[in-house]
Formats: structure tokens, C-alpha cells, sequence
């Protein structure tokens, strides 16, 4: 028997990215002179039209000075991480 993970919570790393962005008071212009990306890419990514890359969240994550798997984490919002278990 195939046990499937919980599906990633799209929804919630764009909104982490829009967050993020806004706390820093940054356009999409500043963000994408940051991280090298299209002001296009970042606009269809918070708009939820695409998902991006691994590159590209790559690069959001060095832009935003923000650890990736610190980023990634909100993937699993709503649902317990992967791991050991404790008990």
C-alpha cells in the first residue's frame, strides 16, 4: 500500500512571498532588480497563474534574506511536517 503525502500548500507559500515583500515595503520592481527574476515572474507567482522554478525560488530566498527551507516550510501549512515522529 502507497501512502500519498498531503498536497503542498500553493496558496500559502505565495502569500509568504507577498508578506515577505510587503514587510520590506519592496515593488515588484525592487524585488525583481533584487533577485534578478522578471517583475512578470514575481506578479504571476503571487498571483497563484504559475509556481515558479527551484531557481527561481532560489533566488527569492537570497533576495529576501530568507532561508529556503524556511520558505518551503509553509508547503506544509496545515499538515504536520516530514520526519521522525516523536513518541
Amino acid at each position: 500500500m502507497t501512502i500519498l503525502p498531503p498536497d503542498p500548500d500553493l496558496n500559502a507559500l505565495r502569500l509568504e512571498l507577498a508578506r515577505l515583500r510587503a514587510v520590506r515595503g519592496w515593488t515588484y520592481d525592487e524585488l525583481a532588480a533584487r533577485s534578478g527574476l522578471a517583475r512578470r515572474t514575481l506578479i504571476e507567482i503571487e498571483q497563484g497563474r504559475t509556481i515558479g522554478t527551484l531557481k527561481t525560488w532560489h533566488a527569492l530566498a537570497h533576495a529576501l534574506d530568507t532561508p529556503l527551507d524556511e520558505l518551503f516550510s509553509t508547503l506544509c501549512r496545515g499538515h504536520d511536517l516530514p520526519g521522525p515522529s516523536e513518541g
